[in-house]
């Protein structure tokens, strides 16, 4: 084979990435305080630095963008100042972070929202199952109410602030989640996007609310700092492939393009159970977009290696691999076992299976 290319630096708009390997983000629901990060949070990202990007957990743009439990955001001065020894702690180690900005639309509990904030959405359509709640544990989805065009224009700003917010506080960058059915997301399909006015019934209408979104944030911090992830084929949170979507999503990767977005991540969830995403839409985007392509979905070392060879991306984002192995750049480097992550311990609060899983060095000191 020839040599590696997922060792190797990349230049991402104006920032030289010492390797290939995205950390993805993950929700890991542990901003105790006001949603604002901590030291353990930065501990978390700084053991994690090796990677040669990291884009954090869905951070909220909004309160009404919460949804989940002690998930961070980034609209206040304390979180940016939680914010702050994250981004310190990585830059420290010399590494690249980008704020992944994520406002839950419907997906949504109120009991976990502040008192003034509402749960919205595009449509007043509920989301099936269930979300967990600290107060009342697990409960069914709180019915979102319709956004008017005035909410639309408050959360179009909601995202531009964070995204200031982001860069004061230290980020290389922000990643607009537009996938997992989450408020962009409810835009784009169909199947939850119900509205017959500029924002909803033709495909132009759907992509506006995304658009308008990257462009504000590009127009305050610059575009070549500016990321958007999308999930074409997604299942989760209600979503799922509709008539057009190849369509559509080729339109969306033409006008980042326009935009001058620095990167677009691919969601692909098959290795959890989601239908595949078609290579045929990847390359689609990929040849639209004609910029960073970051591929993600359940990749090991070797799949990650063929598919930077044979270019159909950029960049190799992993996600669980890097809750339970912090060095796992260094792991794959040299070839050595992975150890399995702890699913009991993905989103409680502490220190355990957060920032207690040791290195390679720690286990030959052990």
């Amino acid at each position: 084979m020839s040599e590696s290319k997922l060792f190797s630096p990349y230049k991402l708009g104006g920032i030289e990435l010492k390797n290939k390997v995205v950390m993805a983000p993950m929700t890991r629901s542990r901003a105790l305080e006001e949603n604002a990060p901590s030291e353990m949070n930065a501990t978390y990202y700084g053991q994690r630095a090796g990677a040669g990007l990291i884009i954090t957990e869905g951070t909220s743009p909004s309160p009404n963008g919460l949804g989940y439990p002690r998930i961070p955001a980034l609209y206040s001065e304390k979180q940016a100042q939680g914010w702050n020894l994250v981004t310190d702690a990585v830059h420290e180690k010399g590494g690249k972070i980008f704020a992944q900005l994520m406002h839950v639309g419907r997906v949504a509990h109120q009991a976990n929202l502040p008192t003034s904030a509402e749960v919205v959405a595009p449509t007043a359509k509920q989301v099936s199952g269930e979300m967990y709640t600290d107060s009342e544990g697990a409960q069914p989805h709180t019915l979102p109410r319709e956004m008017n065009t005035g909410d639309i224009q408050k959360a179009i700003e909601e995202y531009t602030v964070a995204a200031k917010n982001a860069i004061s506080a230290g980020f290389d960058g922000v990643e607009l989640h537009g996938a997992n059915g989450y408020l962009i997301e409810q835009f784009l399909n169909p199947l939850v996007n119900e509205r017959t006015d500029e924002y909803g019934g033709t495909i132009e209408n759907r992509n506006r609310f995304a658009l308008e979104v990257a462009q504000s944030v590009s127009g305050a911090i610059g575009a070549d700092k500016v990321g958007i992830r999308i999930s074409p084929y997604g299942v989760f949170n209600d979503m799922g492939p509709f008539e057009g979507v190849d369509d559509q999503y080729v339109a969306l990767a033409e006008k980042f393009k326009e935009i001058g977005l620095v990167y677009i991540h691919i969601v692909d969830h098959t290795a959890m159970g989601a239908p595949a995403v078609p290579v045929d839409i990847k390359l689609k985007i990929r040849d639209a977009f004609q910029g960073t392509i970051i591929l993600s979905g359940g990749y090991n070392k070797e799949r990650a290696e063929k598919d930077l060879q044979e270019g159909l991306g950029h960049l190799v984002a992993f996600g669980r691999p890097f809750i339970s192995n912090p060095d796992l750049v260094e792991r794959m480097k040299q070839g050595a076992d992975l150890r399995e992550p702890d699913h009991n311990t993905f989103y409680t609060p502490g220190e355990e299976g957060y920032t207690d899983y040791p290195t390679l060095e720690d286990q030959e000191v052990g």
